[in-house]
């Protein structure tokens, strides 16, 4: 049996004698011989805590990825505020696109829908609503 433990292989049909340690004495012959899995379930583990934070994880990002998107805001509305978000920091309140925590944009998201906030936040927002007002213009009047 102390081969078995030195991990040495049997070649199959080889004779084996085994002595118990009452002294009794076997013989035989090596059928079959299988080698220890190196993929032992038994030695495989998961870490559920390292699981779970991913898990936790991939939800707060799926509820922050969720928040980009406007309820009941037309595309116009949902493409200005991806074109604000991308340089500044931004949340949908209802309907209205708050900027910076101070600066709110509300329908029908123009220039002057803007208010609130200092005057150079005011028009940074201003600036970058133009912008994308005048890009979603020319690509609709290409179609």
């Amino acid at each position: 049996m102390e081969a078995l433990n030195s991990n040495e292989d049997f070649a199959v049909g080889c004779m084996l004698s085994i002595k118990t340690t009452l002294g009794e004495e076997f013989q035989g012959q090596i059928l079959t011989f299988d080698r220890e899995d190196p993929l032992d379930v038994k030695k495989c583990f998961l870490d559920l805590n390292s699981l779970l934070a991913r898990e936790d994880s991939a939800i707060r990002q799926a509820e922050l990825e969720a928040e980009r998107f406007g309820v009941g805001v037309t595309a116009e509305a949902q493409s200005i505020f991806d074109a604000l978000s991308k340089t500044l920091p931004v949340r949908w309140d209802k309907t209205a696109i708050v900027v910076m925590n101070e600066v709110r944009v509300s329908s029908p998201y123009l220039p002057e829908s803007v208010v609130g906030g200092t005057p150079a936040a005011n028009e940074r927002v201003r600036k970058v609503l133009e912008f994308e007002k005048k890009r979603l213009q020319t690509r609709y009047a290409g179609q």
